[in-house]
């Protein structure tokens, strides 16, 4: 699975307004929509439902990162996006820093292996420092797109 199967490149954000948890979750959800992907009337209960995943524990897993993700019966397909924060946001990551890179997930309720390869996709590209550092200085979304294209090249 490529990070191209699923990452919704309209809904791309590279400078992310919200400093808190919740406010970047609905910011991100709502990117989604304006590309399309998301009803307007599904937002609040896509929101809910991974802020609910958030209570479960963290999913900024450190060093900047969070992947906040949940399944949700609006979607019939696994989407995603990127959104890049140039002030931070206080997401409660394991390590107590702020997040500046968040990769956010909405699978189908019915298709959990297509979830778990695409957390495991993101987490592997994650632990490329390059890739991390290259991510956070892109100042485009077609900058994003190219990074994420060049990141699936080395994905079979």
């Amino acid at each position: 699975m490529k990070l191209s199967d699923f990452v919704v490149s309209d809904a791309i954000l590279v400078d992310l307004q919200a400093t808190g948890k919740e406010e970047a979750i609905r910011e991100i959800v709502g990117s989604l929509a304006k590309a399309g992907r998301l009803a307007e009337g599904d937002l609040e209960s896509v929101s809910r439902a991974i802020l609910g995943r958030e209570e479960l524990g963290s999913t900024g897993i450190g060093q900047g990162v969070a992947v906040p993700h949940t399944r949700h019966p609006t979607v019939n397909r696994l989407i995603g996006t990127v959104a890049l924060s140039r002030r931070g946001v206080d997401f409660a990551a394991l390590d107590g820093e702020p997040v500046d890179i968040l990769f956010l997930l909405i699978s189908p309720p019915n298709q959990p292996g297509d979830h778990l390869r695409a957390l495991e996709n993101i987490s592997r590209h994650l632990k490329d420092e390059r890739f991390v550092s290259f991510l956070r200085q892109a100042k485009t979304r077609e900058n994003v797109v190219d990074l994420l294209e060049e990141a699936d090249q080395g994905t079979s």
